[in-house]
């Protein structure tokens, strides 16, 4: 059970609060502490330099005109290489946001002091080696005590994965089968997004071999197919598309197994598409797309893809991420195309008979979108334990927050979820 008593001084503290994105997540958390248990959130920032971390409240404060923040919210002094210090820091917490990227390298110690020292983690990883790792090696030890570790909490994977469970929920008889297609525009301004998502790109492509031996060690037997089985395809949404290269599949699957599982749901095969636009955009992804998997293989390469992100990537990723502007004009949108039977038709018998479109849309995804999400999964962990898992463990964000209310707080936060 999530204890939200006085035991602990702060609800939740923000590991690496003064990164690129965890500058924006403090920015969220002060924005809603009247979502807190019993109206009022406690909270505190954690990193290495209490230098940084003073000046990221002192720019939170300007953003937000709370001048309040400056002196009103604490500061731990916390260092993934120093084992104690991150061991003080999840005592205090009830849980602990994470935003130490690439999660490969910084993500495990926190997870390991989140345990043993019963903190709840939540953390935006879109690395399915950390995440599954995690999984692997901590799942037992966080369910005998209670911690509710979720990875995939940000833009990577909250609108792929609970939107499918919330197009299963619209559906009236058995969803089998669901494809998305996400789409994102930039304003005037244009928009780009920070190196530490390319770099965790790079070092995921190159290590690909590592994530099939890991998957060996579950042994899971393969997920049953109910329907037809889906087809890859290179069109949608009126524009050209290509199969989705993040976290969304391996995550959104990671769920549906959780639910056959646990709650004997049927499962939903998944799809995920990027849709591209016009001939132009597929030839510059085509030619990036080449010199990228021939570079990510050598150490010389891996080196010239993270010293100049910007070039190797069209511009799409910088070292400097996008500007308040640009995050200002741009937004998402996740079409859902799911396909299955009507109440009362056998899934074993022909061909799917009923088909359903959801929307979810919302504003900039790294930077606007990922701190919502991320900050709402903590307060729903935060409002409604008893409708979590009934045991702790390492969870996908569908699998944590199935029976919660989750969807219905994005909604109010401007991630929207729809039916067509």
């Amino acid at each position: 059970m999530v204890d939200t008593s006085s035991s602990r001084p702060y609800h939740i503290v923000i590991f690496g609060a003064s990164g690129f994105t965890g500058q924006f997540v403090v920015e969220e958390v002060a924005r809603i502490v009247s979502e807190g248990p019993n109206g009022t959130l406690k909270w505190a920032v954690a990193g290495r330099s209490r230098q940084k971390l003073d000046k990221v409240l002192e720019q939170a404060a300007g953003a937000l005109g709370k001048s309040e923040l400056r002196t009103a919210v604490e500061i731990i002094v916390a260092d993934v290489g120093e084992p104690d210090s991150l061991a003080a820091m999840c005592k205090q917490a009830v849980i602990v946001l994470n935003c130490v990227g690439p999660y490969r390298f910084w993500g495990e110690p926190v997870v390991k002091a989140c345990v043993e020292n019963s903190a709840h983690c939540i953390d935006i990883c879109g690395e399915p080696q950390f995440l599954e790792s995690m999984q692997l090696n901590y799942n037992s030890q966080a369910a005998d005590k209670g911690v509710y570790i979720v990875g995939a909490c940000g833009f990577d994977s909250i609108p792929a994965d609970m939107g499918v469970l919330y197009t299963r929920e619209q559906f009236k008889g058995t969803l089998t089968a669901v494809e998305s297609f996400l789409t994102a525009s930039t304003g005037p301004e244009g928009g780009s997004i920070n190196d530490g998502t390319w770099k965790s790109a790079i070092y995921g492509f190159a290590d690909s071999g590592k994530l099939r031996s890991l998957r060996k060690k579950f042994g899971h037997k393969p997920l049953p197919v109910v329907g037809s089985k889906i087809k890859r395809r290179y069109r949608g949404l009126c524009q050209y598309a290509v199969p989705f290269m993040g976290a969304d599949p391996s995550v959104v699957k990671r769920s549906q197994r959780f639910l056959l599982e646990e709650h004997q749901e049927t499962p939903v095969q998944y799809g995920a598409y990027a849709g591209v636009g016009g001939v132009a955009n597929i030839a510059k992804m085509l030619f990036a797309g080449m010199m990228f998997w021939f570079l990510v293989k050598f150490d010389f390469g891996r080196n010239l893809l993270i010293k100049f992100p910007e070039f190797f990537s069209f511009g799409f990723f910088s070292k400097d991420g996008p500007t308040r502007k640009q995050m200002e004009g741009s937004s998402f949108q996740f079409a859902f195309y799911g396909e299955g039977y009507t109440e009362g038709q056998d899934p074993s018998q022909g061909r799917p008979n009923a088909k359903i479109r959801t929307l979810v849309q919302g504003p900039e995804a790294g930077y606007v979108a990922t701190p919502i999400a991320m900050v709402q999964a903590a307060i729903t962990i935060l409002n409604e334990p008893t409708a979590l898992p009934k045991k702790g463990g390492v969870y996908t964000p569908g699998a944590a927050f199935s029976r919660t209310t989750l969807v219905e707080r994005l909604n109010k936060h401007g991630i929207q979820f729809s039916v067509i």
